[in-house]
């Protein structure tokens, strides 16, 4: 039997022949445990073949199956090992479920047997490659990409299989290799690294077109792989491509891939997979790191053999895989290596990791960093994983420039060769392996002198330097973080050899003596807790970018006016002994101004307003500030304004409209009583928090003008404001009465669209309503005469009407039977039209008529409606178009007591979602009330509307050539179905 273990051990491929008798036999369910284990454990292969015996009954133990196991398990109950008889049920269950072949599906045994043998040949291919012995999670990230392939329906296509070193994009290609098996497909796996471009050429054409080939020459190459693979179909895998000569040498023109071919390309470097774009189009496949779950059960098949590790090392093994940050490389490699080992050489390796990384994983990793191209690169990814992880990416570009870097271009580079990322709100992230490499490879300049490294930031190695003094010139960047309790001190004579030194960062850090030590050339200092009352004017800071001294002594910036030409971000946050602002006019780069939570701050210097650059102010938090100078409000490229919890200020000036690029303005927690009336006009702003409102502008301003409304304030001391602005308020919900007194407003505001006021009665709905329509009629209109319109139409378009038609024999019918079908039409699909009918009738079947330019009328008690036909007869010139003379449209709803105004420029802008809001607000036995008006030059002689319920509309029509009139008929399309009221 241990030999037949062994041997089952050593298998690639195991069948599992289940017939009626096969759970009768120990021997047999024995096996079947050890192979399953095979199968869980290294991944191998299981193919059951169930002859004469449903997979159910196997699954289950049932039927004639069953009952063979149930035998046998009688004997083994009476010897008391239900052990064994819970792993042969559990080991059947599990092959049952696996895919296979079933006897019963073939015609003959001779048709199966084949069957199976095809398969097995196919899986035991030479050709097939070798993949890692644990492949978790691998399976349903292929199928993922595979079945994507699939749905290409044969078509030709590229995908770029991307990600950092070790996520296992070639373990990934590799498992696509073996599994894809399309009739007619050749294939061909080629690793690029280290192998010359026509060596390349000549794998990729031998394994295509199956035969010898040689090539002379790389454009030879390329000559043959475009005119011989052409018409083939192939799956090529290009892995661990690093430059784009490779792609143009292996693919060509990409012409050839078009007529079904496959080309996967595996790489670090997304730059590639771009410029790929403009010869074909790319499929990116991003891979990302593993779960938690993922990553545990993956360590615990390398370090225990089983999906997960016993209670007793759990701990010791999250802490592992902590470390590892879902990199499979790095948990193959630690897994490994901590097989066998006791509890204390865990302990010992944890602890050794956090000094000095893994060489296997750093190996790996490295080769990322070797292929940058230029010491630039190098050293802002260096400059990144030593200072500016979790920093924002703008914030970090300017300081990198400001040190003679191309840090925007580089960065970008950094991040397609998937060495940095991106993160949430912008901020800068790295894998923590990658950290660690970089961090490794700054230290391997010096392993024993850590003052002779370009950068530090281990707080030993830093404490050594400053300590004893052994710093040099080689020092760029050095950073130290004590804890806030601390009462370490050093002497600023140990920076004095530090001559170019242009990043430091000093958390709760005391320095005595002269700060003319520090170097000259900082760029970038950042200094929590900074311990004096006031930055000494011997401290060097004139080509310092960012100035960061959160949580500082500070209570003064400086005594004198300090002249920092290239200062761009200044942030004194939590500085409680601050009082005042410095004197910003020799500051004239500064963008932005961070001075959250300074409690003791009382005075922002005036000279703010010679920052012409500023972009961002933030003074949340200063409880002793009471006001603003009136030179912020000048600041035209200031886009946000942070007076949140500013608790003593208590106005803001009508000034603020002037700052026209203000975007956001928060201001929420002060006490400010009053919204200046200005702010509604600003054409910039997007989001605002003042005086309990809060959100986009759009649905703001609409509350704010509201709160003017309220009995307490005289609306018309500030509709002077509204007046020649382009204001972005769309829409206002005024539930008062009160909306006769901002009436002219309505007029003025140029983008408001629509009003719904509720009133308290009848008798102020009545005066409300004579007081607009008196505010937008204004003045008596003028008879017109009349003159026949003639132009031609489109039998097939309702839209084509709103020019007009002649009054030819047989037109109007046309006309109206055409409109007849488009209300169905439109009814059925939930879109609205608009419709001009110049002509001498309207529709008799028009419901609801009225003189002049109101209808009245009823909505029936036992309908809901659906929507409306609007019919307005005028009098106009020939050359006006009431299409474009409509001012506003007003429907009173007497039972309701409500007013809903509409104004547009012309009939045609009205949309469907107007005229959704209107149907809306009409129910079953409202009595309502439409008013019509147009401009100046056109009267209104006739109003009619015919309500619509869903059912088809019989329209008889009786032209008149008496008439000379102009018909408009606006149709209504209900939005909302009455099913799902």
């Amino acid at each position: 039997m241990p030999s037949l273990l062994r041997a089952i051990e050593g298998s690639k491929i195991h069948i599992i022949l289940f017939s009626n008798n096969y759970a009768s036999s120990k021997w047999c369910l024995d096996e079947l445990v050890k192979i399953m284990e095979c199968h869980r454990t290294y991944g191998k292969e299981v193919l059951p073949v169930f002859y004469n015996v449903d997979p159910s009954d196997v699954r289950h133990q049932r039927g004639d199956f069953g009952q063979g196991l149930e035998a046998l398990a009688q004997r083994y109950l009476l010897q008391g090992e239900n052990d064994v008889l819970k792993s042969w049920k559990s080991a059947l269950n599990e092959a049952a479920n696996l895919a296979g072949w079933v006897s019963r599906n073939y015609r003959t045994d001779a048709d199966l047997v084949k069957d199976i043998v095809e398969d097995i040949i196919v899986k035991l291919d030479m050709h097939l490659l070798s993949i890692t012995d644990f492949p978790v999670g691998l399976e349903s990230r292929v199928q993922k990409l595979i079945k994507f392939l699939d749905d290409q329906s044969g078509r030709g296509c590229v995908i770029g299989i991307w990600g950092m070193g070790g996520l296992g994009k070639t373990t990934m290609a590799k498992s696509i290799y073996n599994k894809f098996r399309r009739q007619k497909f050749r294939r061909s796996f080629i690793e690029t690294n280290n192998k010359g471009h026509t060596d390349l050429q000549v794998k990729l054409l031998s394994d295509v077109l199956q035969t010898k080939v040689k090539i002379h020459s790389v454009a030879m190459g390329i000559s043959m792989i475009e005119r011989k693979l052409f018409g083939e179909r192939a799956l090529i895998i290009l892995d661990d491509v690093t430059e784009f000569e490779q792609l143009k040498t292996l693919c060509g023109n990409c012409k050839w891939i078009d007529h079904g071919s496959v080309l996967i390309i595996t790489t670090r470097d997304l730059r590639l997979l771009e410029e790929l774009k403009d010869h074909h189009a790319v499929y990116i496949w991003k891979i990302m790191e593993m779960d938690e779950n993922e990553s545990l059960e993956l360590f615990s098949k390398h370090a225990f053999r089983e999906a997960s590790p016993t209670e007793n090392w759990k701990k010791l093994s999250i802490d592992v895989v902590s470390y590892c940050a879902g990199l499979p490389l790095a948990l193959e490699v630690l897994g490994s290596f901590l097989r066998w080992r006791s509890k204390e050489e865990w302990e010992d390796v944890l602890s050794t990791l956090k000094k000095i990384p893994d060489h296997l994983v750093q190996k790996k990793l490295r080769i990322s960093f070797d292929g940058l191209r230029n010491h630039m690169e190098k050293d802002i990814f260096l400059d990144v994983c030593c200072f500016f992880i979790g920093k924002d990416r703008a914030y970090v570009t300017e300081i990198l420039k400001g040190c003679g870097l191309c840090a925007s271009f580089g960065i970008t580079v950094l991040i397609e060769r998937s060495l940095i990322k991106v993160e949430k709100n912008n901020k800068l992230g790295m894998h923590p392996l990658l950290r660690d490499m970089g961090r490794d490879i700054v230290s391997e300049r010096s392993t024993i002198e850590p003052g002779k490294r370009h950068r530090l930031w281990f707080q030993k190695d830093v404490l050594d330097v400053l300590t004893n003094n052994t710093g040099t010139e080689t020092i760029q960047g050095l950073a130290m973080k004590l804890h806030f309790t601390s009462r370490d001190c050093f002497e600023a004579y140990s920076f004095e050899k530090m001559k170019e030194l242009r990043l430091l960062q000093l958390d709760h850090v005391q320095l005595s003596g002269n700060y003319g030590y520090l170097s000259k050339q900082l760029k970038w200092i950042c200094w929590r807790g900074f311990p004096l009352k006031y930055i000494p004017n011997n401290f060097h800071l004139k080509g310092v970018i960012a100035i960061d001294f959160k949580y500082s002594k500070l209570r003064l910036l400086w005594k004198t006016p300090q002249v920092l030409p290239w200062l761009k971000f200044l942030n004194l946050s939590h500085s409680k002994n601050l009082t005042e602002t410095p004197d910003f006019s020799k500051l004239t780069s500064l963008e932005k101004l961070i001075l959250k939570n300074c409690p003791s701050l009382c005075k922002v210097h005036q000279s703010i307003g010679d920052l012409h650059n500023l972009i961002l102010i933030n003074l949340k938090g200063c409880t002793s500030l009471r006001n603003l100078p009136r030179e912020v409000y000048k600041l035209k490229s200031v886009k946000i304004l942070i007076l949140s919890g500013c608790s003593k200020i208590d106005k803001l000036e009508e000034d603020i409209v002037q700052m026209e690029s203000l975007t956001t303005l928060i201001a929420d927690n002060t006490v400010v009583k009053q919204v200046p009336f200005s702010i509604v006009s600003s054409k910039s702003i997007g989001y605002i928090s003042l005086c309990g409102f809060e959100g986009l502008s759009r649905n703001v301003f609409p509350s704010i003008i509201w709160s003017w409304m309220s009995p307490t304030m005289n609306p018309l001391s500030y509709i002077g404001h509204f007046y020649g602005t382009s204001s972005s308020l769309v829409s206002m919900d005024i539930r008062n009465n009160n909306f006769g007194d901002l009436a002219p407003t309505f007029t003025s505001l140029s983008n408001l669209r629509s009003v719904l006021v509720q009133c308290d009665t009848q008798i102020e709905l009545s005066k409300l309503c004579r007081t607009i329509l008196d505010d937008i009629n204004g003045s008596d209109f003028t008879e017109l005469r009349m003159t026949p319109y003639i132009s031609q139409f489109s039998k097939h378009s309702l839209r084509s009407y709103l020019i007009g038609i002649g009054t030819g024999t047989g037109t109007y019918q046309e006309v109206f039977t055409t409109l007849n079908n488009s209300i169905s039409k439109e009814l059925a699909t939930n879109v609205a039209c608009d419709v001009s009918l110049p002509a001498d009738n309207y529709p008799y079947w028009l419901a609801h008529t009225s003189e002049g330019h109101s209808v009245y009328f009823t909505v029936p008690e036992d309908c809901r409606l659906k929507g409306m036909i609007l019919c307005v007869v005028y009098l106009s010139t020939p050359e006006i178009m009431a299409t474009e003379c409509l001012i506003s449209v007003l429907i009173v709803n007497y039972t309701k007591c409500t007013i809903q105004i509409h104004k547009r420029d012309t009939v045609i802008s009205f949309n469907d979602e107007d005229w959704q809001g209107i149907i809306s607000h009409l129910g079953p036995g409202d009595e309502v009330e439409i008013f019509v008006t147009f401009g100046h030059r056109l009267v209104v002689k006739n109003t009619a509307v015919y309500l619509t319920y869903g059912e088809s509309i019989d329209m008889e029509i009786e032209p008149s050539s008496e008439q000379k009139e102009n018909a408009l008929i606006r149709f209504i399309k209900k939005i909302v179905m009455c099913d799902f009221w």
